[in-house]
């Protein structure tokens, strides 16, 4: 159930189906020369489109800017603070918890720690404020990596690479120009930098040359089939006391 897409007449009626909403988050920052910017944002909200189709469960809204810390520099990234991905989680979550829902996936298409933590933070103190709701947290971006292991043929395949690359030849092939060089970024470790661009040039973290459609189809029909497991065992937990 896509919220965009439904009638007040019928979200009242999904409510009498589930009271489970997946609120996905992206970002708008750099992919390489070849990928778009919303590239995280096109992942996360495709699979989770795929993930209804399966069983009941509302799809809010994406939320397209993250908090981009190694990209920031690059040209197209549009990041926000930790502090305003805080305040907007809970918003979203508070508003849809007055309409009814109880059982809340945060679930992100951008992997950086900044932008997850920030989103875990949001949730624990959520959880806490509300004895009857329900939340999980989860990096979309991660749960790809894990289940297509096995047939990615870059080892240290990451942000704009064949993963993601593949992914969007199946998602959204029109928007993919061509493919970057590989590359992987050279922070030094531990050091902060102000010009994070001079370190990752190019902006990607893997080889784009090894996508094909066919890996992405692959890649997200697997992630589709956990996500849908999750939700049942989701719905169905009980926490201890």
């Amino acid at each position: 159930m896509i919220i965009t897409d439904m009638t007040m007449t019928e979200f009242s009626a999904g409510l009498e189906k589930t009271r489970t909403v997946c609120i996905p988050f992206g970002s708008t920052e750099e992919h390489g020369f070849h990928l778009p910017l919303d590239t995280d944002t096109i992942q996360v909200y495709e699979v989770l489109k795929m993930v209804a189709e399966k069983l009941p469960v509302f799809i809010a809204p994406p939320v397209h800017y993250g908090v981009c810390r190694s990209t920031s520099n690059h040209p197209g990234t549009i990041g926000i603070c930790s502090t305003t991905l805080r305040a907007l989680t809970r918003d979203i979550v508070e508003s849809l918890y007055q309409q009814g829902l109880r059982h809340f996936i945060l679930i992100s298409g951008h992997a950086g720690k900044t932008h997850m933590n920030a989103l875990l933070e949001a949730g624990e103190e959520l959880l806490q404020e509300y004895e009857d709701m329900k939340m999980a947290i989860i990096c979309e971006y991660e749960l790809a990596r894990e289940v297509s292991r096995e047939f990615v043929e870059t080892a240290d395949d990451s942000h704009a690479g064949e993963i993601e690359t593949s992914r969007l030849l199946f998602l959204q092939p029109e928007l993919v120009q061509g493919a970057s060089p590989e590359e992987y970024p050279d922070f030094t470790r531990f050091i902060l930098v102000r010009n994070k661009q001079a370190y990752w040039q190019h902006g990607v973290w893997g080889n784009p040359g090894k996508a094909s459609r066919d890996k992405g189809e692959k890649y997200c029909q697997l992630v589709t089939d956990e996500l849908v497991d999750f939700v049942r065992k989701f719905e169905s937990f009980t926490e201890r006391n």
